[in-house]
Parts: C-alpha cells; structure tokens; sequence
C-alpha cells in the first residue's frame, strides 16, 4: 500500500426518524453495527462504522433521526447529527421513497447545504413504490444538490452502486485508522446497543424510549464473557413491565441480548441484567452525562 495513492474520507448519513440510515450503513460496510428495529429514533448517537481495504477507507457515521426535539435528550440527538456534518467529505440525505419529500426532508436538505460535505440523495425502499411515483421523485429533486441514488436496504438494491460511487469519489489521504478496524466504539458500547434493541423490539409505545441502558461489569476472558447490564426507566410501572410476569419479559430480553452478542463477539456471552428506575433522567444533564450523552 501506497499512502500517495491511497484514498480515505468521511460519509455522515443524515435523515428523519425510521427511513433506513443504520440498515444502510450495515449494508454498506457489510457488518451489523448499528442496531435496526421498526420504531423510529431507534439510534440515538452518532455510531461509526469503518470499511477499508488495502487502496481506501470509508468512515460511515451513522446518525440519529432528525426531529424537532421535545427534551434534553433529543436536543444531544441534533447535536451529534450536526457535530457529524462538521469536515465531513460526503453528507448521504436518506429519504423514505414513499413519502419524499416531507417537511422534515426539506429541513434536513436546508440544514446540509450549510456544511463543505458532497451532498447525496439516496431514496430508500424504492421496492414499495410504483414506477410513477419514482418519476415524481425525480421531478421533486430535480433542482436540489447532489447526485441521486436510488435503494432498498431491505433488498439490498442499488447498494453496490452506491458503495462504488462512494469509493470512487474519496479524496486521496492516508487511512484515519487501522485497516483492520470496523468501527470506533468499543464492544462495550455495542452490547449496550444490543440489549437497547431487544427493549425496543419486545416492548409497545413509549417504554423502549423512556429506558436506557449501562453496563456496570464486562469481564473478559478467552473463551467466554460475564456482563452485568442496568437497564434504566423513568417509573415504578414501567420498571414492572419490562421485568413482566415472574420475570417473563426480563428474561426474555436477557435471552435475545446473549444470543446477539454472542454472534456479534465470537464467544459465549452470560447476561444479567437489572432494571433501576431513574426519574425523568431523558431532561436531567448530569444523567445524561452519565449515560454518554
């Protein structure tokens, strides 16, 4: 490898909440970093995803939906969306193909114009749409920056040239980081991401958003790890759901966290998990602050 010629650069993917930005990452790098479920605002800090190879490397940042933000919480989500959109290379705008162009699509387009960052278009679940609507898509973005591409992360289509088109059009530079690395965070944080995402996937409405999770022991050996995770909620009745009836739901969402991080890390994971109650700790700066927000 030649530091002369090798090309490196950053890629921030914006967008509203739910249309598809860490299932694109995942694609894109070929590793299942960020966590992905139905509900929006799913993530909720920027997670950096890497994909190098001996001539580039590509830093995805994969950020939190854009919304209007109605607490503490999601005022530190606007945050880490504008702090990724700072120096970066490429700025991809992922838009849901069947609803283009929201008011929040038009918002998040104003915002990115602000910032140096090559702008993309990426309209996602183009495999729900019909042939009529893609062409009012085109008529829609015909005046706005940036190239355009068109996706279904589900499907994975449309990704290869995507990935292509991004490698393409790096600036020469040497890598940012090891080769061999995928991603910036540690494994710490990641089985935090785990069990979150198990909390949104088996529980209704508003709990997943009103939890949090920390873990307080990560005990490494080489074949195996013992986690003791806290998982945080802002009530006595929603600390008595996410536990369940004798311990239903709990052990529920213990059971799909160690499967999950024993997948992600390539050994045995054994979880124990308690809940805490932490009043109102989504407007409180100093829980926040604890939680690495």
């Amino acid at each position: 490898m030649k530091d002369e010629k090798f090309q490196a650069g950053f890629v921030s993917i914006v967008g509203k909440p739910n249309v598809g930005k860490s299932t694109l990452m995942n694609r894109l790098i070929g590793s299942r970093l960020s966590i992905t479920t139905p509900k929006p605002q799913t993530t909720r800090k920027n997670i950096t995803g890497i994909l190098s190879n001996d001539n580039y490397q590509i830093v995805f940042i994969d950020t939190p939906g854009f919304l209007k933000p109605r607490y503490l919480l999601q005022e530190k989500m606007i945050e880490s969306i504008n702090e990724s959109l700072k120096d970066t290379d490429v700025i991809m705008i992922i838009c849901d193909a069947s609803f283009f162009p929201t008011d929040y699509d038009k918002k998040v387009i104003e915002l990115c114009k602000k910032f140096k960052g090559k702008i993309l278009l990426v309209m996602n679940k183009v495999d729900l749409v019909s042939q009529e609507k893609i062409k009012e898509i085109h008529q829609n973005i015909s005046n706005l920056p940036g190239e355009i591409f068109l996706t279904s992360c589900k499907l994975g289509k449309g990704i290869d040239d995507l990935r292509k088109y991004l490698i393409d059009n790096l600036p020469l530079h040497p890598p940012y980081y090891p080769i061999d690395n995928i991603a910036t965070q540690n494994v710490r944080f990641f089985v935090q991401e785990i069990i979150r995402e198990k909390i949104f996937l088996y529980l209704e409405q508003e709990l997943p958003y009103s939890s949090a999770v920390s873990i307080e022991i990560f005990d490494e050996t080489k074949d195996e790890v013992n986690i003791l995770a806290n998982i945080f909620v802002e009530s006595r009745s929603q600390k008595k759901i996410i536990i369940g009836k004798n311990g239903s739901m709990i052990k529920k969402i213990r059971k799909a966290s160690e499967k999950a991080a024993t997948e992600f890390m390539q050994k045995k994971v054994r979880m124990e998990l308690w809940v805490k109650i932490r009043k109102n700790w989504k407007k409180k700066e100093r829980i926040l602050k604890e939680f690495g927000y």
